[in-house]
């Protein structure tokens, strides 16, 4: 498995759309594919935020993830995000999302950031937990419940 950045592999642009449509979809008002992929123009970046980065298995991507700014608007003070991890299903279990979590976590250290936040559906933490990430506290956003938890990335 490899890890790269979506701005490396653009031809995959339309797969993290759909996925990405099919997973939160129902609750992004005007939510379409074509949305999404327009979205993901922003994030075609390796040295920058915001980006994606995508787990690739030969040619076939595997899974993806995101470190972007501001994802929850109820946390003006909160910064830099990991966001919008999603594995393809037949590849759950096989450790293609810590793969991910890593990763993110090593970009965002790279440009120097100390702190990073997430939201999941995941209400106990998850996988989340097991690799370090610490809840702070469950909150109904978009009509969802959610877990925001933290990790603290430099001292």
């Amino acid at each position: 498995m490899d890890i790269l950045f979506l701005a490396d592999k653009v031809e995959m642009k339309p797969l993290v759309a759909k996925w990405y449509f099919e997973q939160w979809g129902d609750i992004i008002e005007n939510a379409s594919i074509a949305l999404f992929e327009q979205q993901l123009d922003e994030y075609l970046n390796r040295d920058c935020m915001p980006l994606i980065v995508v787990a690739v298995e030969g040619e076939e991507m595997i899974g993806v993830a995101q470190l972007k700014y501001r994802e929850m608007s109820i946390y003006p003070e909160r910064e830099h995000w990991l966001g919008g991890v999603f594995v393809a299903p037949h590849w759950r279990g096989k450790k293609v999302a810590k793969a991910l979590v890593d990763k993110v976590e090593q970009v965002a250290t790279s440009f120097g950031i100390a702190e990073l936040y997430l939201q999941t559906q995941a209400l106990g933490g998850g996988l989340y937990k097991r690799v370090g990430w610490h809840c702070l506290e469950r909150v109904t956003y978009s009509g969802v419940d959610v877990q925001v938890m933290s990790k603290r990335l430099l001292p």
